[in-house]
């Protein structure tokens, strides 16, 4: 493919691209495919002549499309969001074309400092104390991680090299294995499964902490296990809070929490994946509340705030903590410029060295929106959320599981868990609309969570007499 080849191309993939999201309505938000379906469909071997342009995009419906789930669609709402925006999406294609590697600041500057200034752009957005940004001359600052489960796994790792270095300083005899196999990190019993994972991978031991009914984390049940913990021993050494757990979207009392963690020399970091993106509008920021007291934070902007995959917004108070973890720095990554007060190299930040010019699509996306833009695309999904809330209030025969705080509604059939389980079954079989469970209280619920830019009212009222004809159905097969 030559320049002028792809040109015309290039075209041609923007107008398949403004196709697919104008009619992607049209297309089961849910596949119907069996594993294994694709291998039958394509070469067991790659060609050895070149094949054509359009060949390739026949088969890109033919046999990509089939198997995808339309996580764009104005009709799926499973998990949470993953938006994706039209300058991000052009963002992205110039990143892709300057192709550069920024692992230093020698390697692209450009790379290195938007970077470092998006992020302030957005702490400032958000309201972050000045520690956590870096401006020209501050300690903390702000770095993309490809997502919350790995800045979990850096802040954890963060802090267990940081409590080593604290424990042997009082006690140079003790081993670093010996020291790794009494510390103690903690969780919410909500918090999502990469907190667990991530004590997996860096050797520790971790416990989830019982939340209220709210299922938030209250400081009083932390400061207990705690306090048992090194009445036994043990070094508590890191609690990761979360503000919008994924079964539930609740929120952890930081403001309970944070002093605590403070008080116990224990790193405290906030995970707010999904809602973080929420606390660009004003009447949400107090779901922040607490944060002053964090030595990291993190949020996906690639989730809520119209920035594709990947992008993980983190930030630490102190990248000293961060930088001093991980940095190894071999003479054929040295540049003249690496100790200056200006300079950050991002590889010091994270577990890959290689990284994406991933700030563009925050640019392209903050300048073409605006802050008030983002707001706005924020506040009507959550308006459409309580749109939904209402109508399930209304049908006596559903149950409301958990306060409606943002964008994400879970709701039962009452009565036996089988119910919703056979209505969610149906649901996903009928592939119109797409949702998932999770279990509260013990209990099996679904997950209504209004995730695509497109979607509007009509598609919530669409989605909620889609659900009461199949409640119907399943009812009436149990003979309710």
């Amino acid at each position: 493919m030559d320049i002028a080849e792809f040109r015309r191309r290039g075209r041609e993939m923007v107008d398949f691209v403004a196709d697919y999201y104008e009619n992607i309505e049209k297309r089961p938000v849910f596949p119907d495919v069996e594993p294994g379906y694709l291998r039958s469909l394509i070469p067991s071997e790659a060609p050895v002549d070149p094949e054509t342009y359009e060949d390739i995009m026949k088969d890109v419906e033919r046999v990509i499309m089939p198997g995808v789930t339309h996580w764009q669609s104005p009709n799926f709402f499973a998990y949470f969001p993953a938006n994706s925006s039209l300058p991000a999406l052009l963002a992205d294609m110039l990143s892709g074309a300057i192709g550069c590697i920024g692992f230093t600041w020698a390697a692209s500057p450009a790379c290195t400092e938007l970077e470092t200034v998006m992020l302030d752009w957005l702490g400032k957005m958000l309201q972050l104390p000045e520690c956590f940004l870096a401006g020209t001359d501050g300690q903390g600052g702000g770095v993309i991680q490809g997502t919350a489960s790995e800045a979990t796994l850096m802040s954890l790792l963060a802090a267990r090299c940081k409590t080593v270095r604290r424990v042997q300083a009082s006690n140079s005899q003790l081993l670093e294995g010996e020291i790794f196999s009494k510390m103690m990190a903690y969780t919410s019993e909500e918090a999502h499964s990469s907190v667990e994972r991530a004590a997996q991978i860096a050797g520790v031991m971790i416990r989830k902490v019982p939340t209220d009914d709210t299922y938030a984390v209250r400081g009083e049940m932390l400061k207990k296990m705690v306090e048992m913990d090194k009445a036994a021993g043990l070094i508590p050494f890191y609690f990761c809070a979360t503000l919008g757990t994924t079964p539930s979207c609740a929120f952890d009392h930081i403001t309970e929490l944070g002093p605590i963690c403070n008080d116990e020399n224990m790193w405290m970091h906030v995970d707010a994946a999904y809602a973080g993106s929420a606390f660009v509008c004003p009447e949400f920021r107090h779901l922040l509340n607490g944060i002053e007291y964090a030595n990291s934070f993190d949020f996906n902007p690639h989730k809520w705030l119209l920035v594709n995959f990947d992008c993980s917004a983190m930030w630490v108070k102190n990248r000293a903590d961060l930088i001093g973890a991980f940095k190894v720095d071999p003479l054929y990554l040295k540049h003249e410029n690496q100790e200056s007060g200006l300079v950050t190299d991002y590889r010091h930040w994270q577990i890959p060295l290689g990284r994406r010019f991933r700030s563009l699509k925050m640019w392209f996306v903050f300048r073409l929106y605006g802050h008030k833009g983002l707001q706005s695309h924020i506040r009507h999904h959550v308006t459409l959320a309580k749109e939904f809330e209402s109508l399930v209030r209304a049908d006596k025969r559903f149950e409301i599981c958990a306060e409606v705080i943002l964008g994400l509604v879970c709701f039962r059939l009452k009565g036996e868990d089988v119910l919703s389980e056979n209505l969610l079954k149906k649901i996903n079989q009928k592939r119109e609309i797409h949702l998932v469970p999770c279990q509260l209280s013990g209990r099996f619920v679904l997950r209504f969570a209004v995730c695509s830019r497109t979607t509007e009212s009509h598609h919530i009222q669409k989605a909620w007499q889609h659900i009461t004809q199949l409640t119907f159905e399943v009812l009436q097969v149990s003979n309710y």
